[in-house]
């Protein structure tokens, strides 16, 4: 089944692309949830007349995202964990505190979903974690995590 995207899904497209999808999952996921329509005629000549907006605001996202991966990249973070003497953190940094610290730190909302982590940050030392901030755009973020007094 065709369908045409109205909103970006993970795994299948972004807005106003138009994709093969299973039957089963267009009509009970995607459309009565307002996330696609089906690829018909008419439907189709409404994405060619919005198509200009939707590549605007595209371009738009992308603009955004270079100007947030300039700030990404020159900053570097500091977490404070509870550690043993040994410099292992009790649990460990999660994406959620990541995207948490950088919120306050610099005013920038960042999707937990968005960050990557090469392996999981168990020790106290500075580590650089990767975020994809918009199709094409990545950043990679400085942390350092220290011992909580």
């Amino acid at each position: 089944m065709k369908v045409i995207l109205l909103d970006n899904v993970q795994g299948v497209g972004k807005t106003g692309e138009m994709r093969d999808v299973s039957d089963g999952f267009g009509r009970n996921f995607l459309i009565p949830r307002g996330l696609a329509l089906p690829a018909t005629s008419g439907n189709i000549k409404k994405l060619e007349e919005r198509a200009h907006v939707i590549i605007k605001r595209n371009e738009r996202n992308v603009k955004t995202a270079e100007a947030i991966k300039e700030r990404l990249e020159q900053a570097v973070l500091t977490i404070k964990k509870k550690a043993g003497v040994d410099g292992k953190l009790f649990g460990s940094v999660t994406p959620m505190e990541i995207a948490e610290t950088i919120k306050k730190a610099l005013d920038i909302t960042v999707d937990k979903k968005t960050i990557r982590m090469a392996e999981p940050v168990k020790m106290i030392g500075a580590y650089t974690v990767d975020i994809h901030l918009e199709r094409g755009v990545q950043s990679q973020l400085k942390i350092e995590i220290e011992a909580e007094q």
